[in-house]
């Protein structure tokens, strides 16, 4: 069997060097370039955040100005319809819940279909289509579409298309980087999401009060574009380009703690061989290499019942639930809440709210490191949550007060906020889909990434609902309902920080 090389890979000059060598540029590249495909799948999500503050407003504001028509006491001529009555917000939420419901179901779907293509084509297609629907969500503006159906009707396949890009971005990380210090490397490429929020919304604010269509169309471009790019050059797996495999060696203290909880798993689970396999330079050269990649074939797909018997599975999932909640409730209505609360414009509103995303990638990198450094994933994660709950209750009463309170509470909440969440998706993620119980086989990461990540997706659905539908009685009682999902997702990994204490006192 010959080594298969992407288009974009065979018009590329050969890379010199030692087979160390070649493994150690094509990390660094799959790093960035997965970094920027994530990055372009959050700024394609984002816009709607930044646009609500645009559907539904207050007409009667001094700055919204309409120098042609003298609309009298009508507050709601601005608005556009159908988000121009007074259950504006429920339906703004539906569309957020039209979007990450599907996503949610998708993502389930999509870790089967990924562990059974070539993670290149199936990211590829998503890409592109999800550039697709985020332009024809903006081309509603342009065509002066009103309908409540169209817009639902675009959330849907685009949430469904969207689900596409996290088990295929994780399982490249996966598959080519070890399990060492992968929360500190995963914490900083995790940073990905918030890059992709900040991005998303500058991009969404530049045209909100203009043409907020092209805060949907500019975003659609630069995905669909990228999407093109990893068609040509993305390399799920070393073993395909004849590179060494890395060690996937357990390094977290509860995924060491509970290997005794492995035999119903072990049955039928095929065993690949573990670190370097490929010693020549030559593409397609080494024996090795093509023996590793036979392998890699032959590896069979896990159920879904054998991936939440994976120790740990199980529980982060659920935490994931309520940590996913809190975070897109911020990623959806953030600007909106911004906009209400400090009286700012949407496109200030806008730019504020990155800030929330900035304190996430210092929290996703702090959360890697001290789960690297103590070995204690579980523990780290509880250890923000129990933090995060007062920064939320602070942020909802002080943060409104002035702009020095804005920026310094948005970048505190999401430092909190986004710390479990990054953790969870990523270094949690990638440990528990490479367990030492699956005894290697790589086709089970996409199956645990997809049920993890699939389960938060279900919590971010219904944020956001539960967000519209309960502001119109006061943002206070949205706050409420974020602090009371902080403490369930802590509450919910109790028993393996439980375990991951034990273990450090008998070590």
């Amino acid at each position: 069997m010959t080594l298969a090389f992407p288009i974009g890979i065979r018009l590329l000059p050969t890379l010199n060097g030692s087979n160390t060598v070649r493994t150690f540029r094509y990390k660094i590249f799959i790093l960035i370039f997965t970094f920027l495909c994530y990055t372009s799948y959050h700024l394609s999500r984002k816009p709607i955040s930044v646009v609500k503050s645009v559907l539904n407003r207050n007409c009667s504001d001094p700055d919204v100005v309409d120098d042609h028509h003298n609309h009298g006491n009508n507050t709601k001529w601005c608005d556009w319809k159908p988000f121009d009555e007074n259950n504006a917000g429920s339906l703004l939420g539906s569309l957020d819940l039209a979007y990450l419901f599907a996503y949610a179901v998708g993502m389930f779907f999509s870790g089967h279909i990924a562990e059974r293509m070539n993670l290149r084509y199936f990211l590829s297609l998503g890409m592109i289509s999800s550039g697709l629907m985020t332009v024809l969500f903006g081309m509603g503006y342009f065509w002066n579409i009103h309908s409540l159906f169209f817009f639902i009707g675009v959330q849907i396949i685009g949430g469904l298309v969207q689900s596409s890009g996290w088990p295929s971005v994780v399982t490249c990380m996966g598959n080519w980087y070890g399990k060492g210090k992968r929360g500190f490397i995963m914490g900083i490429w995790n940073s990905h999401t918030s890059v992709g929020n900040i991005l998303g919304s500058l991009i969404a604010g530049i045209f909100v009060n203009t043409a907020w269509g092209w805060s949907f169309i500019v975003p659609g471009i630069i995905i669909g574009s990228l999407g093109i790019l990893v068609f040509l050059f993305m390399v799920p797996n070393p073993a395909e380009i004849g590179c060494d495999l890395p060690d996937q060696s357990s390094a977290a203290k509860y995924a060491a703690n509970e290997v005794s909880e492995k035999s119903d798993l072990e049955k039928g689970t095929p065993t690949i061989p573990m670190g370097t396999i490929a010693k020549s330079a030559e593409y397609g050269a080494a024996n090795t290499s093509q023996t590793s990649l036979i392998s890699m074939t032959k590896e069979k797909p896990i159920s879904l019942l054998k991936a939440l018997r994976i120790p740990g599975v199980i529980e982060f999932s659920l935490c994931l639930f309520f940590a996913k909640l809190v975070s897109y409730t911020f990623l959806f209505w953030l600007p909106k809440y911004i906009h209400v609360k400090a009286n700012y414009d949407p496109e200030k509103a806008a730019d504020i709210s990155t800030l929330f995303d900035v304190g996430g990638i210092f929290g996703g990198i702090t959360a890697g490191l001290l789960s690297d450094f103590t070995g204690m994933r579980a523990s780290t994660c509880v250890l923000m949550l129990v933090l995060s709950a007062p920064v939320l209750y602070i942020y909802n009463l002080y943060g409104s007060l002035s702009l020095a309170h804005s920026i310094g509470l948005s970048m505190v909440c999401g430092f909190f906020v986004n710390g479990p969440y990054a953790l969870i998706t990523t270094a949690v993620s990638a440990d528990l889909g490479t367990h030492e119980i699956l005894k290697g086989n790589s086709k089970a990461l996409s199956t645990v990434t997809a049920i993890i990540d699939g389960t938060g997706s279900i919590g971010a659905a219904v944020g956001p609902l539960f967000a519209g539908v309960i502001e119109s009685s006061g943002w206070n009682n949205v706050f409420y309902m974020l602090i009371g999902s902080d403490i369930m997702a802590l509450l919910l990994l109790l028993r393996l920080v439980y375990k991951e204490i034990s273990a450090y006192f008998r070590s």
